[in-house]
């Protein structure tokens, strides 16, 4: 059967205590599965404003009207408002997305922190955000995370041998096309990648005569046609969990009409032959309707390589 993994990224207390629970009412209406990342730590979400002078973020600020869709009030967190805690305020809806059947894992501990700086850091300054995250997300759920999912695609080499120490059974961390071993720095690493591989709402709309109204039909048009190793689809609990769920909810009726079973990303981890999978360097690069670079996935390894 054609299956289409649903990764939803938590970036924010709003995010958490509004979006998540109509996402998690929606899933529900349609029989649907899916993995939720948490942001554990503060939510900073105000400090994204020092991202102005990169290449095409004021245009995508525009035209993916972030004012309305994360609230005034979240965009003045960790500048003239004191970043919330997210892990402490919003444990209770967290322990409910788990109680409710659904796939828990980490997005961050400090969203735009890890977004703004992990490409740039070092061991103990990663080892020290993955840590937090870590021991958050035990206090809430009472046990160890299984999966990570980089805020923003943002990683280094150190974060992908930290999931190694802690025992992740795979992670989402990349851009790409199917599930690869991530080779960085001359490393080969042993947690498996499930990349996300189709586009975002916040990437298409706007762009090439894309809207809030037909961009649902443009996402359908690419998943017409099902890669033998499943789609990833990356969502956000502050888009398709609030202004953008009408939206959402047409691509869940559509993909269901195209014969996809709607799972959590743990579903396709399952199926892994980890000693087949191909070995692939992570690379940085740009994608259309992002601002910035973020990591990709690279070319098939030759085995003399790894």
């Amino acid at each position: 059967m054609r299956q289409l993994a649903l990764k939803i990224d938590v970036d924010t207390l709003r995010g958490t205590l509004e979006g998540v629970p109509q996402l998690v009412s929606i899933l529900q209406k349609h029989k649907a599965q899916a993995t939720f990342l948490f942001s554990l730590g503060p939510d900073n979400t105000g400090r994204a404003l020092r991202r102005i002078f990169r290449p095409g973020f004021l245009r995508k600020v525009f035209r993916t009207n972030v004012a309305g869709n994360y609230g005034l009030k979240t965009l003045m967190y960790g500048t003239l408002i004191p970043g919330p805690d997210i892990g402490r305020k919003g444990a209770a809806v967290m322990r409910a997305v788990r109680d409710a059947g659904f796939e828990v894992g980490i997005h961050t501990w400090d969203h735009i922190r890890w977004q703004d700086f992990v490409a740039r850091r070092d061991a103990d300054w990663t080892a020290r955000e993955f840590g937090k995250a870590v021991a958050r997300f035990g206090e809430v759920f009472g046990k160890a995370p299984k999966t990570f999912g980089a805020a923003g695609w943002q990683i280094n080499a150190h974060a992908l041998a930290l999931e190694e120490q802690f025992h992740f059974d795979y992670a989402s961390d990349t851009r790409g096309s199917h599930p690869f071993l991530p080779l960085m720095n001359d490393r080969k690493f042993t947690v498996p990648q499930l990349p996300t591989t189709l586009p975002t709402l916040d990437e298409l709309v706007g762009t090439d005569g894309i809207t809030v109204e037909n961009v649902a039909d443009y996402l359908l048009r690419l998943t017409e046609r099902a890669p033998a190793h499943g789609h990833v689809y990356t969502l956000h609990a502050e888009l398709e969990g609030m202004e953008l769920l009408p939206v959402f909810e047409k691509l869940l009726t559509g993909w269901q009409q195209q014969g996809y079973e709607l799972v959590a990303t743990r579903e396709l981890a399952a199926q892994l032959d980890r000693s087949k999978l191909p070995v692939q360097e992570v690379v940085m690069g740009e994608i259309p309707g992002r601002s910035g670079t973020l990591a990709l996935q690279g070319q098939v390894m030759p085995a003399s390589a790894v």
